[in-house]
């Protein structure tokens, strides 16, 4: 059953904070609140937490999870990226978009999609999030918390505890979410493509 931790918006209590890192680091899976909604998450490599997001989500492999890291220089471990393409992220981040490049091999085999070899990242400009990325030391491997036959993600903390505390081992929630995805930007295939349209502007990137 999932333990629900209620911090502050503009100031989250760091004893919460450390609380939720320790239940990641022990493997757990965790909802927290983005700038585009709730997502679920749990630590680098964590096999088993990412099944629980398939399951949860009812994914098939070509989904595309996403690497949430807390700064744009973190991202150039993960992903491959041109110049222009490296402009670009920078000057849109962080905020709610979600970039689909190709993975570097640090990035865990289960996160990439099977046949391209790509994943998605982003940035959240979010306090409760970065304060999270801040004290857990790495990026999160991570989903957004739309269930089956949905749309847009989940946003209120107690009602993810009252449906999902069974699934889960921790629920964040700073009170402060919207509804709205992120935009999905593809540069895959030398092309940018927008996959999906949300909270994020598309216009510099069409």
């Amino acid at each position: 059953m999932a333990t629900y931790f209620e911090v502050h918006p503009d100031n989250p209590q760091p004893r919460a904070i450390s609380q939720v890192t320790e239940i990641l680091n022990s493997g757990g899976l965790v909802a927290y609140p983005t700038d585009s909604g709730f997502a679920l998450g749990c630590t680098m490599g964590n096999k088993d937490g990412l099944e629980r997001i398939r399951r949860i989500r009812e994914l098939d492999d070509k989904h595309h999870f996403t690497l949430v890291c807390s700064e744009f220089a973190q991202l150039g471990q993960f992903v491959h990226m041109s110049n222009d393409v490296f402009r670009l992220v920078k000057a849109s981040t962080p905020g709610p978009y979600t970039f689909i490049l190709e993975g570097t091999r640090e990035v865990p085999k289960q996160m990439l999609q099977p046949k391209k070899k790509t994943v998605g990242v982003r940035i959240p400009d979010h306090r409760t999030t970065r304060a999270l990325l801040a004290e857990l030391g790495q990026p999160l491997m991570s989903s957004s918390l739309i269930l089956p036959g949905q749309t847009e993600p989940m946003s209120e903390g107690w009602q993810i505890n009252d449906d999902l505390g069974n699934l889960l081992d921790a629920v964040l929630d700073s009170g402060d979410v919207t509804t709205d995805p992120t935009t999905v930007i593809n540069f895959t295939d030398g092309d940018i493509v927008v996959d999906r349209v949300g909270a994020g502007d598309p216009s510099p990137f069409q």
